[in-house]
């Protein structure tokens, strides 16, 4: 691939996000397999940085982990839209656009929070929604931005698109981490979604910008799992004590600003490519409750340490 004027015949990384989570992760995947990366000082929204950046790295593929979510959670766009739009908006087809004019691939972890059950995409019906169906959640503001760059950035034949669903790690006191999360509140709603195993995933984007894939992918293990299937995997292998009480979407309402998401997605688009990925359940048991399991009494005293309890 050429970039910048220059070939190479071993890829060169340039990772947009360094103070992020995502972004973290993957530079540390990155450094142990050995590979040529840097990090990018340029936010998305400054152009003059960004080609500042090319210069120096001289990257072959882009893998951007920048953006804005919002904290503690998405609520914090539904007050600060400007600003939103600015980064998830502007910024990331200003970085898709120079990629584009110098030759580079670019990877982008997007958001699958952009799709919500309805009567063509019942919940439990097993049916989901394709990396070729129009979003139809706009319920918050950030899903609003990012299904709207999203409908822009599939036009650039150099983009790969990956909607990354409710994250999720194996530290547990993780405060991004979804079982995080959940573990925290009081109460919980118990809807089956998609979700996104990183440890199993993050190796894969890797090699899909190495394979130069484009376009969008649903980035999830396939199947969904509900937040109760979590809750009780987490009292198997953890905290055979532990207990939660559920809501309903209505009260749930009642304290956030901003509706949230739930869906299915079709994953035989990366079925395809990783015939080896695993079911969503199968994925948390491997790569996040057995590792917790074998060092059970410091988990769970981190946990309870950090739920205050």
């Amino acid at each position: 691939m050429v970039a910048n004027g220059t070939t190479s015949s071993q890829p060169v990384f340039l990772i947009f996000g360094k103070s992020g989570w995502i972004g973290g992760l993957i530079g540390e995947m990155l450094k142990q397999q050995g590979a040529k990366f840097d990090y990018a000082n340029a936010r998305l929204e400054d152009r003059t940085g960004i080609l500042a950046d090319f210069e120096r790295v001289k990257p072959t593929h882009v893998l951007n982990a920048a953006g804005l979510t919002g904290r503690p959670n998405v609520d914090w766009c539904e007050d600060h839209k400007l600003e939103t739009i600015r980064v998830n908006v502007l910024g990331m087809l200003n970085l898709a656009d120079l990629c584009f004019s110098h030759n580079i691939h670019l990877t982008t972890y997007a958001t699958g929070c952009i799709f919500h059950y309805d009567v063509s995409f019942p919940e439990g019906s097993g049916k989901g929604f394709t990396e070729l169906d129009t979003p139809n959640f706009t319920g918050s503001y950030y899903s609003h931005t990012k299904a709207m760059v999203e409908n822009l950035l599939k036009e650039y034949p150099n983009v790969l698109v990956l909607r990354v669903r409710m994250p999720i790690v194996a530290d547990l006191v993780y405060p991004r981490n979804f079982i995080t999360k959940i573990i925290k509140y009081d109460k919980i709603v118990n809807i089956p979604n998609s979700m996104t195993v990183l440890p199993e995933l993050l190796p894969m984007s890797i090699e899909m910008a190495k394979r130069g894939l484009t376009g969008i992918m649903n980035y999830t293990n396939p199947g969904c799992i509900s937040h109760n299937e979590i809750m009780e995997l987490y009292k198997q292998y953890i905290d055979p004590e532990f207990t939660w009480q559920n809501f309903n979407i209505e009260e749930q309402a009642k304290v956030i600003k901003a509706p949230r998401s739930n869906n299915l997605l079709d994953t035989k688009r990366i079925e395809g490519e990783f015939p080896e990925i695993l079911p969503i359940k199968e994925s948390l048991i491997k790569y996040v409750f057995e590792p917790n399991a074998k060092q059970r009494d410091q988990v769970l005293a981190s946990v309870k340490q950090m739920r205050g309890r």
